[in-house]
């Protein structure tokens, strides 16, 4: 069975893309997987920022409600 991944193109200036080469070469990725993992890391940074952030008032309100 034959998988194809779509793909689309990004414009990133020079210094990054070389970058980005550099990255892949010493993580032994394509330049393409190297990109996943980096929005993966921002994205699980994003989370992490997010779930130790101060509660908001509703937040709190929920956490100390009575059951029953």
């Amino acid at each position: 069975m034959l998988f194809c991944m779509q793909s689309t193109s990004v414009r990133i200036d020079i210094g990054t893309h070389e970058e980005l080469k550099r990255l892949s070469s010493e993580l032994g990725t394509s330049v393409g997987e190297t990109v996943a993992l980096a929005v993966r890391r921002l994205r699980q940074d994003q989370i992490g920022k997010e779930l130790t952030a101060a509660l908001t008032s509703p937040e709190l309100q929920w956490i100390d409600a009575e059951i029953g």
